[in-house]
């Protein structure tokens, strides 16, 4: 499926609706510049989530990014947030750009994490392109033993 027909209307919409923030920021309906912004930074990231028995993983392409682009986080104690930048190239002399396709600019990505998520062993790592979140599952509680109660003679 050409996902172009799928984004460019969204993207369209997003754009739209920046330009309407810009002519009614007096208006409370209106949205903010920065809700629109990070709609679209969250519209503009893809990720995938598997899950494994003993974890979650969040699968995020993000090509020519060092770690210190990239920011992973939790907020209110179950939302994983993953955030960064993608900044231009700078230009070298002589050379000019005759078509720029590969996105630039802030993304952002929001996760609200299952109830079994283990918010303390949450970790990161970016490899040739693609950062991996690890989620581990607290552990199912143990089924509780029968407790044996002694039947004392009165």
């Amino acid at each position: 499926m050409d996902l172009r027909f799928i984004e460019a209307p969204l993207l369209s919409t997003l754009h739209q609706m920046m330009d309407m923030s810009d002519e009614s920021e007096k208006s409370s309906n209106a949205p903010t510049r920065t809700y629109v912004r990070d709609a679209m930074a969250m519209a503009a990231t893809p990720a995938d989530i598997k899950e494994y028995p003993n974890s979650y993983v969040f699968v995020i392409d993000m090509p020519g990014l060092k770690s210190g682009d990239i920011k992973v986080q939790l907020e209110e104690d179950n939302v994983l947030v993953v955030t960064g930048e993608r900044k231009r190239e700078e230009e070298k002399q002589g050379a000019k750009y005759l078509r720029m396709e590969r996105r630039i600019g802030k993304f952002m990505r929001k996760f609200a994490l299952p109830d079994n998520a283990d918010t303390e062993k949450i970790s990161a790592v970016c490899r040739d392109g693609v950062l991996n979140v690890t989620v581990e599952k607290v552990p199912p509680p143990q089924p509780k033993k029968p407790k044996t109660i002694e039947v004392k003679i009165a």
